[in-house]
This record gives structure tokens, sequence and C-alpha cells, in this order.
């Protein structure tokens, strides 16, 4: 296989890296210093420079987390540590007479797991078709998304939303220094899935990161991971006693503690609240500080969030994945009178009866999905369509092997379209021979609005934008199409939900 060096300059030295398959490619370049020994929960600090060459030919390691999640292939695992604050870039091998576009992805995981190595989020196809692709690691888990600044002592300062400072760090480097491989630092565009999407629609209201982007994708964001300062006290102190400190020495404590024990006394936590249904989720964005001073949707909805073109949308089920996998959504009859036992009783009968064969199977798993992900992409289209473009979709395509094994077009499946994996070997496996057709074609409509949404704002002519007065929606499928409003009932029956905190 041929390759040849490819080198670029950054504001911290040369970095190398390799041309194969008509892309120039840029692994694990550091763009911040390690957030290790006293460096840990702190905000990431500028990376140093470095003399000579730095070879950035493979990806190093991927932020701590269950070693089961740091799987590249079969029998390959990814090195975890706490030495985690890289990026990567994909560019055509070719180059182009102007600036590209620069598309800066956000890995999902649920804020515990993940890496920007996964062989889904390559990036090359997207690279090949006219962009400078970027993918990021952050911290994750009770290293990054978990605040524990409550534990802070005069001695032991420890910063909150960790991850979010680590993104801004990443897409500050964007910024600096992706005009010497050939991006527009001035068009650049965040994208991200499930986790990934949530942080993308989060980092609208983060005021440090303004003018650091210009366009926002944000795939299937999650409902209910934000929560207030005091709710994240209170799960910081909840944390520090599954650790076993005592609570005036709990800061010394988890500067101590070892990363697999953070990770082990994480899970512990959210087992906790899963149990004692505690409500919010432990782990993901605190609203109340300086990093997020307002709750998103809330900044969206009043003006204060970045008011660029956004795309939102969900996947038409969401919740059959976690039937399978991460049984943390309410897909059963059980989880969902659970979900609903604290809900004023008319409010319950009003979300149930927006699912008419509830209590059936089919019902819940729609229900569920609508909890975990379609609430979320309705508040946030209704919100920042008062002040910016915001178009909104649903992705409806799944080759017929995804519906024979009782997936359909689940959570993450549109990724498939995204980063172009139909056209793989393995995408090949999912598309019986009728299915191949339109599997590209729903590829190729997907990349086309993707890319020409990161060029001007617009993601085709034929896509309206999202209005309070019709509520256009593109339906991605084998024939895609706008419908208006096409779930109202569901989303005016969960309009103004919140679980108790």
């Amino acid at each position: 296989m041929h390759e040849r060096i490819v080198r670029a300059r950054t504001t911290a030295g040369t970095v190398e890296g390799f041309t194969r398959d008509g892309v120039n490619r840029w692994r694990s370049i550091p763009y911040a210093r390690p957030p290790v020994g006293p460096l840990r929960y702190r905000a990431p600090q500028p990376v140093q420079p470095w003399s000579g060459v730095r070879h950035c030919h493979g990806f190093a390691n991927c932020a701590p987390q269950q070693r089961r999640y740091t799987m590249l292939g079969v029998g390959r695992y990814q090195p975890m540590s706490e030495d985690c604050l890289t990026l990567n870039v994909v560019t055509p091998e070719a180059g182009a007479p102007e600036p590209l576009p620069v598309m800066v992805f956000i890995h999902g995981g649920g804020y515990i797991l993940g890496s920007s190595a996964t062989p889904l989020y390559d990036g090359a196809a997207l690279a090949r078709r006219g962009c400078v692709y970027v993918s990021v690691n952050y911290r994750l888990g009770a290293l990054g998304c978990l605040d524990l600044s409550a534990l802070s002592t005069q001695d032991v300062i420890i910063d909150g939303n960790l991850y979010l400072r680590d993104l801004v760090m990443a897409l500050r480097w964007v910024k600096e220094n992706i005009a010497n491989f050939g991006g527009d630092p001035d068009n650049v565009t965040i994208f991200g899935e499930s986790a990934g999407a949530h942080i993308t629609a989060t980092l609208l209201a983060v005021p440090a990161a303004a003018g650091l982007f210009h366009r926002a994708i944000s795939e299937s964001p999650a409902a209910g991971m934000t929560r207030s300062t005091e709710v994240a006290a209170e799960f910081a102190t909840r944390f520090a006693e599954l650790l076993g400190a005592r609570s005036k020495d709990a800061a010394n404590a988890v500067m101590r503690a070892s990363a697999a024990q953070l990770i082990e006394t994480q899970h512990r936590l959210i087992d906790q609240g899963m149990q004692k249904r505690l409500g919010a989720f432990p782990i993901g964005p605190v609203f109340g500080d300086e990093v997020v001073p307002v709750d998103p949707v809330e900044a969206m909805r009043t003006g204060q969030a970045h008011q660029v073109p956004l795309i939102v949308g969900t996947n038409a089920e969401e919740g059959r994945l976690f039937t399978r996998f991460l049984g943390m959504l309410p897909t059963n009859k059980a989880m969902v009178e659970a979900l609903l036992a604290e809900v004023e009783p008319a409010a319950r009968e009003r979300i149930t009866a927006a699912y008419p064969k509830y209590p059936k199977p089919e019902a819940c798993i729609q229900l569920g999905g609508d909890f975990a992900f379609s609430t979320a992409a309705w508040q946030i289209a209704e919100a920042h369509t008062h002040h910016a473009p915001t178009y909104l979709y649903r992705y409806d395509y799944a080759p017929r092997t995804l519906q024979w094994s009782g997936f359909g077009a689940t959570h993450a499946t549109e990724l498939f379209a995204v980063f172009d994996i139909y056209r793989t070997r393995f995408g090949a496996l999912l598309t019986a021979a009728a299915d191949r057709g339109p599997a590209l074609r729903v590829s190729n409509d997907v990349q086309r609005r993707w890319r020409s949404f990161s060029r001007s704002g617009v993601p085709g002519d034929d896509w309206p934008v999202y209005t309070h007065d019709d509520r256009a929606v593109m339906v991605f499928d084998r024939k895609s199409r706008i419908e208006f409003d096409p779930h109202q009932h569901r989303r005016l029956a969960w309009d103004g939900f919140t679980l108790a905190r």
C-alpha cells in the first residue's frame, strides 16, 4: 500500500502524518497539556511546544473508561490514559484552491465512553468530498464529565465542566492552526451524535466558544442530561461517599485515587441513581457556572446562545438499541410506569395516550425513545429557531438486515450514512442486494446536505427552515421527503415534562 509522509506546522511545532487512500491523516495531535498529576481536575492548559518533528501516524490514548468500550477491532483495544487530550486531522490529498470548510466531530458515548479513534469516525469519506475533518478526544466520566467542583478546598481546586473546557481548547487549536492544513478557520461546523450531539447543543450556550464555530449539527441529542450546580454538588458528595472519602478529605481523595477507582465509583453512582430514581443523570453539563451560565435550552430561547445555523434531529426508532444494550431507557411497561410514577396523573395520562398501543412493547419502545431523544430535539428546535436558522430531521432509513434483526432505524444508525459506511466492506454486509442502491442514495443525500450546510449554513434549497408556523421536518428514507409537524400529538404530550430533581 503506497504511503507518503506529510507535514504541517502548528503553533506548538511541526507534526508529521501520512497519505493513504486519497487523504492525508494526522493522528493524536496534542491540543493541551496532559491533565495529569496536579493538572487532574483542572481546566486544560495550552500544549507545550516541542522541537523537531512530532510523529502523528498512530492513535495514542483514549480517555479512561471501562476497557470493554475501547475495542478497535477483534482482540484490539486502545490504550487508556488521562493523557488523552488529542485530536486527529484528515484532509483531501489533492488540496484545494480555496480554504476548505472545517468539520469538527465530537464523539458520543453517554459521557462515560468513546474515542475519536473508533473506526466508524474515520472521516476520510467526508474529507474526500471537500472538507478538513477533525475528530477530538475529551475527558470522560468521573475524570471530566462528572462535576466535582463542589469538593474544592483552599488547597485543592477542582474545576467544573472540564470536558467542555477541553473542547473549547480544541476549537481554539482549530482556530489557530487549521489554515496550515488547508482549512478555513472562519468556517467551522461542529457536529456530534448522542452525548456528542448534546455537547454540540451545549456549546451553543458556552460564552468561551463564541466565534470558534459557525454552524452546528446535533444528531440525536439526549434529554435530561443537564443539571444545576446545586444538584451537581449533591452528586459530588455522594460520589465522595461511594469512594470511601471523609467529607473534609474528599478533594485530596479524588486527587489520590487511581483512574480505575474513579471509574468504578462512577458506575456505582450511576447504578445508585437508576435504582433510587434520583431524577437527573449524574454526568454531563452543569449550568450556573462561568462555563455554562444558563441552561442551554433556556439560553437558546432567550437569545443568549450563539446564534449560528443549526441542524438537529433524531432517528425513527431511537429506543430499539437500548432494548439490547445499555438498558438505561424506559423501553418496557415496568420502566415506563417507574419513570412516570412521580408525574401528575393528568400529565401521565396525556403522555401514555399519545402512544395508542401503550402498553404494547412497540409503544413502550417509541415512548422511551421520545423521552430520551425526540423531546430534546423538539425542545432545541423550538428554542433555537427564535433567533437563528434551524433545520429539523428524522432519519427513517434502515436496510432489511437492520429491520430483520429488530433494530430498524435505531440510535446511531444515521452515522452509517454520514460516514459513508455503506460503501465499505462492513456496509456491504448490512445491505442485501436490493438494499445497496437505496443505502447509497440515502448516504449521498445526507452527506450532500451536511456538506452544503458546512459551506453555506443551508442544507439544500428543498429543506425549509423549522418555524413555529409549519414545523417542517426532513425525513431521510428510500424516498426522502418533507413532513410538517409529523408527531404533533407526541410533541405536545411531552411539552413541559421534567423529571423530579
